[in-house]
């Protein structure tokens, strides 16, 4: 007897049969999910926008390896962090001079080139005062000793050194964290007269967090020169890290500093969703690991309810996540509609490969999210940092196979015809 002439209970049973065993062979071989990055090299790419006539999309340079970070120099040079490589110079890449290029060689004098996750270089910003000190700040793991398991270890070291012609000099360590198995990336940002720098530090798989004798899954804050800030919260505490002003953070991989009322913001990632945009306000806690809005990468919440009785709720809350990077207000005249507007590196969306992006968020001056917009989707780019450039034009990092330096511009309205 064939199928075709099998009683329909049998055929439900048959049916249901087939679909599990190719339930079955999906899962055990997998389909590929995800989007190929866009050749960057195929444009400029005109998109549409919400709250503005329409973009151009360039490239100023590309070339690199695993590109984190990205500081404006005075001139329009540009300086990009690679993480396990160093430091890059861009040379003229707000197109003045017109003469960009990407120096072939890394500057000199930077930190030793790391290795394992997280090893290496990260941040890199220039002090608020750079043209009178030469100063260029930035952010390493450095290779700490095996610990008792014979795990590989590293610090999270600050140093700042002065900047000139393609090299570093006159280094000196600022801050050296714990030695850590797994320790994440960081970010740094001065208030806007320079007198204090931030730094993001990251604890994703542990319980460090919530230790204030220890840096990291934390927002730091010292003086310019490396000191503890008399009024921090846990300054002069026993058994406390003086240089901590808040904890509980998960991986916070954006930090800014409003440069008006001085507020500072940062980005972190949930465990599975849950991503955070929060308002740094000193002494608080986060609730890492102990409360998050996401889920277990195996699907279970991660708590049982997103937030304590003394944590911090989000400015703003991704679910799904973004996986968040950069971060940056904008305050210019090329993107008048945009003026007063937060921006968000995104990795990927919902854990889908292929679906970065640069998030729009319209805040109040309360910075209370009134609404929010996704860019640069279509070139399926994994958005790593953001900054707004001397030129008042806004500039991203991408890290994907083709990793690059991208100026957004504004379309003339012509253009847009």
């Amino acid at each position: 007897m064939t199928d075709s002439f099998a009683p329909s209970s049998t055929k439900r049973r048959l049916a249901l049969s087939a679909l599990l065993l190719a339930s079955a062979s999906a899962s055990a071989q997998p389909a590929r999910i995800g989007f190929e990055p866009v050749d960057l090299g195929t444009g400029p790419f005109e998109l549409a926008t919400a709250e503005q006539a329409g973009i151009r999309v360039e490239v100023v340079a590309s070339g690199f390896g695993r590109p984190f970070s990205l500081a404006f120099l005075p001139s329009g040079d540009a300086l990009i962090s690679e993480r396990g490589v160093g430091l890059r110079l861009v040379e003229d890449a707000t197109g003045v001079r017109g003469r960009t290029r990407l120096v072939g060689a890394p500057v000199s004098g930077g930190p030793p080139r790391g290795a394992g996750r997280g090893g290496g270089l990260h941040d890199v910003v220039v002090h608020p005062d750079f043209e009178r000190n030469g100063y260029v700040y930035y952010t390493y793991n450095a290779a700490g000793q095996p610990n008792a398991g014979g795990q590989a270890t590293s610090i999270l070291t600050l140093a700042r050194a002065r900047y000139t012609d393609g090299a570093l000099s006159d280094t000196e360590v600022l801050f050296e964290g714990e030695a850590l198995v797994n320790s994440s990336g960081s970010r740094i940002a001065f208030a806007p007269r320079g007198g204090y720098v931030y730094v993001t530090t990251g604890a994703p798989f542990g319980d460090e967090a919530q230790d204030p004798g220890n840096v990291y899954g934390k927002v730091l804050r010292l003086t310019a020169d490396g000191g503890i800030p008399a009024d921090n919260p846990f300054a002069g505490q026993a058994g406390a890290r003086g240089e901590i002003y808040t904890l509980g953070h998960r991986d916070q991989l954006g930090l800014t500093v409003h440069p008006e009322s001085g507020a500072v913001l940062a980005v972190e990632h949930g465990p599975n969703g849950g991503d955070e945009l929060n308002l740094i306000r000193p002494g608080r806690n986060y609730g890492w690991p102990e409360y998050s809005f996401g889920r277990t990468y195996e699907g279970p919440r991660h708590s049982e309810i997103p937030l304590g009785p003394d944590t911090e709720q989000p400015l703003v809350l991704w679910l799904p996540s973004i996986g968040p990077t950069g971060l940056a207000f904008y305050f210019g005249d090329r993107f008048p509609e945009w003026n007063g507007n937060l921006f968000v590196g995104s990795a990927r969306r919902g854990e889908i490969p292929g679906t970065g992006s640069l998030e729009r968020i319209v805040v109040n001056e309360n910075l209370e999210e009134l609404r929010r917009e996704s860019l640069l989707g279509p070139l399926h780019a994994r958005v790593r940092d953001v900054r707004q450039g001397p030129d008042g034009l806004l500039y991203v990092i991408t890290d994907d196979a083709g990793a690059a330096l991208l100026r957004i511009s504004p379309l003339d309205e012509e253009d847009t015809q």
